[in-house]
């Protein structure tokens, strides 16, 4: 303080750059917040019961069309392969919920509530925020899944052992499943900050590539061997058959088998289950990486040309 005419008056030091930035030391508590406030923005246009219903309805139908089709087209000779379908529908349930999670709440904050502007200026990590949000979409679709396998098991003859899961697998799997899927979902977050609001269908459409190439219905070995490659190179393929291999030990290999490329190079009908893990990670890690740096390039490019508080709708 210097004194002026008997009077106190505060020096200011100059600009100090720390008061600009985020709050780092509240991250946690923020991501739990968003993730609550995701899961009452989701869940709270209804009551429980449709909303249960309406999480499940879709996988769930979409597996029983899949299933009648094999019986339909084998001649009730599908054998394994009805589990196989079964799982791996029930898994891209959580896929298409996770990508379009992070995407969606960008757009619904900007084109619909008007309010992505005001979440950005905020302390709390605006990337962190965005994940928590899609959390609770993500995990309507880990419900759907566990429905639509239980209902595979009761009702669909799906042969899931209890003392022959690989537990270990499966928990690694799980949680290097789930963290892909965010972290996928985060490039197509990316997108459509830079994006009109036509990109709500961008989700699905990035999901649909992907289910061709990830052995999610069909072993990887019936697609031209450029495919397959592209196919062992990402993380959904490795999250897919670890799963698989988790709880249908012996059972049919997504990425192996007769003619298969993986096959062809390693001499091997399946992966074991380190080389599923290790795979899972070392993919998921590159995705982790590159989604970082587009979502941090494309929120930089997006506050420097005014688009975090433009509206798209025509």
């Amino acid at each position: 303080m210097t004194t002026t005419g008997g009077l106190e008056a505060p020096v200011w030091g100059g600009f100090d750059p720390a008061r600009a930035e985020r709050d780092r030391s509240g991250r946690w508590p923020a991501f739990l917040t968003s993730v609550r406030l995701g899961w009452q923005v989701e869940a709270n246009w209804t009551d429980p019961f449709l909303f249960f219903i309406y999480s499940v309805a879709k996988p769930l139908s979409a597996t029983l069309i899949l299933v009648v089709m094999i019986d339909i087209i084998s001649g009730g000779g599908a054998g394994p392969y009805r589990a196989f379908v079964v799982v791996g529908t029930a898994l891209w349930s959580i896929v298409l919920s996770g990508l379009s999670g992070l995407a969606w709440t960008i757009l619904d904050d900007r084109e619909r509530y008007r309010m992505l502007k005001y979440v950005y200026v905020s302390p709390s990590d605006f990337l962190m925020h965005l994940v928590g949000r899609s959390i609770a979409r993500l995990a309507v679709g880990v419900m759907g899944a566990i429905i639509t396998i239980i209902i595979g098991v009761l009702l669909l003859g799906v042969p899931i052992s209890l003392e022959k899961v690989d537990v270990p697998l499966l928990l690694a799997d799980i949680v290097g499943g789930l963290w892909v899927i965010l972290a996928i979902g985060t490039v197509l977050g990316a997108v459509s900050l830079q994006t009109r609001q036509e990109s709500w269908q961008y989700p699905e459409a990035m999901a649909g590539a992907l289910f061709l190439i990830s052995g999610a219905v069909f072993p990887l070995s019936v697609l031209p061997a450029p495919l397959q490659a592209v196919g062992l190179a990402g993380p959904l393929t490795w999250w897919i058959e670890g799963f698989r291999h988790a709880v249908f030990p012996g059972g049919p290999s997504g990425v192996g088998g007769p003619g298969s490329v993986w096959e062809g190079v390693t001499g091997t009908a399946a992966p074991e289950p380190a080389i599923i893990v290790g795979a899972l990670l070392a993919t998921g890690a590159l995705v982790t990486l590159a989604a970082i740096g587009v979502f941090r390039v494309s929120e930089r490019r997006a506050k420097e040309r005014g688009l975090l508080d433009q509206t798209t709708g025509s």
